[in-house]
């Protein structure tokens, strides 16, 4: 599948409040934990972006698909990128890791899903915000938890206390 690498910001990103965004990083493929920490140093170097704090690594069996464990984190940026040129250079990232979609929950070599977008609600071909499965999902919600625990409830971490989940040292 191909697309756009990478937008350039809107005009009215230059000078704009920053808006808090919350990403979940993913991957399978070849070295996942060195592929999702480039990630996290790739993150902060987007124009536009600051990151402000990153969850420890997790690791976590495929939801909805087989293939190797993967590494999980989520990261906490401000950003004065709206959202969707915020997914723009998300995917640039992906894409820089070798991204590739040959099908639905395809092993990846990385994934960046954008989980929270300050207090906005979108939806629309190209985005859906907040990410529409992140409640259901331990590989989201327990990194989210660690670093926004006023993100996440009790109720909601123990819904997904049947998947399991591991930190890495």
């Amino acid at each position: 599948m191909t697309r756009a690498v990478h937008r350039a910001a809107s005009p009215q990103a230059k000078g704009r409040d920053a808006v808090t965004a919350f990403i979940a990083l993913g991957a399978n493929l070849g070295d996942a934990a060195h592929t999702v920490r480039a990630a996290l140093v790739a993150l902060g170097q987007v124009p536009g972006v600051q990151r402000v704090s990153s969850s420890s690594l997790y690791r976590t069996a495929p939801v909805g698909s087989t293939g190797p464990d993967y590494i999980n984190a989520v990261a906490e940026v401000a950003t004065t990128l709206n959202a969707l040129d915020l997914l723009a250079s998300l995917q640039a990232i992906e894409d820089g890791a070798g991204r590739d979609r040959p099908y639905r929950n395809a092993p990846r070599t990385l994934d960046l899903d954008l989980l929270l977008y300050g207090s906005a609600r979108i939806d629309s071909p190209e985005l859906t915000v907040p990410h529409p499965r992140m409640g259901s999902r331990a590989f989201v919600l327990v990194p989210l938890a660690e670093i926004a625990p006023q993100r996440v409830s009790a109720v909601q971490l123990q819904a997904v206390s049947d998947q399991a989940i591991e930190v890495l040292v």
